[in-house]
């Protein structure tokens, strides 16, 4: 952790649409400053991939409710949650208001841990963390995140075109729209033209900012 926040609570948000970055930016972030950190879309992620273990429509808003509610932070050591198939049912479940609430108290709850902690999603900033000492939305021109994700997931060997992934995230953006407000103390950093690096040094920069303006 920097000097200056040593022995400091630090919650950092970190919100954005699917492959912006911002997940890679989450994790970098809290290995910088030693924080946990939450992928808060492994959540629904999980309500999903059980919607279809279970054999549920993904469309059954009664079932996911029913499923959130039980949730179990084992569910997300699922490896299965990682594939394309769990990101559209993740999409599809997490429009639903009452899923959403259902995972609120976790998420709140790691937020809010001792010392702090990392989180990245799409509300973050403006329900799950508010209080934030740091808010970043991180986005990308939506052809560029649909290259990341398709070497992402060919990498893993998933069997899938660019053009596909592409119509996919139209739909997650239209979906994913009413959940994902940018917080006003938020700050906004495009990847589309950064390399990891850079991305980086902007995100650290802006939490660096942000907390010390909380802390200062």
């Amino acid at each position: 952790m920097s000097a200056g926040l040593i022995g400091r609570s630090l919650i950092i948000a970190v919100d954005g649409p699917a492959a912006s970055g911002k997940g890679t930016l989450a994790k970098r972030l809290a290995t910088h400053f030693a924080l946990p950190a939450l992928d808060t879309g492994l959540l629904y992620r999980a309500v999903g991939q059980k919607m279809r273990d279970e054999g549920h429509d993904l469309d059954d808003a009664t079932a996911a409710t029913a499923i959130a509610r039980r949730f179990e932070a084992a569910w997300l050591a699922d490896e299965r949650l990682r594939e394309r198939l769990a990101g559209e049912a993740a999409s599809r479940v997490a429009k639903v208001n009452p899923v959403r609430e259902a995972l609120r108290d976790f998420q709140q709850s790691f937020a809010h841990q001792p010392g702090g902690a990392v989180l990245d999603g799409r509300d973050i900033g403006t329900v799950i963390a508010p209080d934030a000492d740091a808010k970043l939305w991180i986005d990308a021109d939506v052809a560029v995140r649909a290259g990341r994700r398709f070497r992402e997931l060919t990498s893993r060997g998933e069997a899938v075109t660019e053009a596909d992934i592409l119509a996919d995230l139209v739909a997650r953006d239209a979906r994913d729209a009413p959940n994902m407000v940018i917080a006003d103390d938020a700050t906004r950093i495009d990847t589309s033209h950064l390399g990891i690096e850079e991305a980086f040094a902007a995100a650290l920069a802006a939490v660096l900012k942000a907390s010390g303006a909380q802390h200062g």
